[in-house]
């Protein structure tokens, strides 16, 4: 699923998105391809595009790869998914990914001081993500702490409860289902209020409690979200969307 597309149909759905009135352009797991988004992101520029360019990553990223993106992307969204090694080689395959993202997430915090505008829309800076698991509380306490101890005052937190079991393609190497298969409980949330209160974590963000599945986007839909507010302007299969009454 997808359309291959060069740096000037990218610079183009970029201003068209602008035109259509997004408040910036968010680059959603691009890490496998920065060299070519960064030469996309370079045309837009190029090509007028004045809102500020989100990125929106796992953090298991290089602070060589960033560097390539130096002057394009002006706010940061990284997840911090665990602070727990074995964890990590469980689930992601990646044993090391606390270590490569905390370097990557320090890095975005260095070189892109926090800033707003006149109505308080993000300009620059870093909104780190954490999404709590069902089951794995302390998991998340770690994740929190590692941030209250970095990052506070420096970057903003996004707390998101929003993880929704879907099927897996396998089981984790040892055979066994790395969380539960549910969403997080009423207990688990209350917990997770307990734990910011007690390390007096304020700037930033708290999901609300909604085990729903509605919010899945179907992307072989030219309109893939159910919000009326998500406004289609270009789809892989059908290009641009004209906007209602043209």
């Amino acid at each position: 699923m997808g359309k291959a597309v060069d740096s000037r149909e990218f610079a183009s759905i970029c201003l068209a998105l602008e035109k259509a009135g997004a408040e910036n352009i968010n680059i959603v797991t691009g890490s496998h391809c920065v060299p070519a988004l960064a030469e996309g992101l370079s045309a837009a520029v190029d090509s007028g595009l004045s809102i500020p360019v989100l990125w929106n990553s796992s953090a298991y990223e290089s602070t060589d790869t960033l560097k390539l993106l130096e002057g394009l992307v002006s706010v940061w969204l990284p997840d911090f998914k665990s602070c727990n090694p074995d964890f990590s080689a469980e689930v992601f395959r990646a044993r090391d990914y606390p270590e490569r993202a905390a370097e990557a997430i320090l890095y975005m915090a260095e070189t892109s001081p926090l800033s707003f505008d006149g109505k308080q829309r993000i300009r620059s800076g870093v909104i780190m993500r954490h999404l709590s698991l069902p089951g794995k509380l302390e998991d998340t306490r770690g994740v929190l702490e590692w941030f209250k101890e970095r990052l506070d005052g420096r970057a903003m937190l996004s707390l998101m409860t929003q993880y929704t079991p879907v099927p897996a393609a396998e089981k984790a190497p040892s055979g066994k289902e790395p969380f539960p298969q549910r969403f997080t409980t009423e207990n688990e949330y209350g917990r997770l209020l307990e734990i910011l209160e007690s390390l007096q974590i304020e700037n930033g963000f708290l999901q609300e409690l909604n085990p729903d599945s509605d919010w899945l986007p179907d992307f072989s839909r030219s309109q893939p979200f159910s919000s009326s507010l998500a406004k289609p302007v270009w789809h892989w299969r059908d290009g641009f969307i004209p906007s209602p009454g043209r």
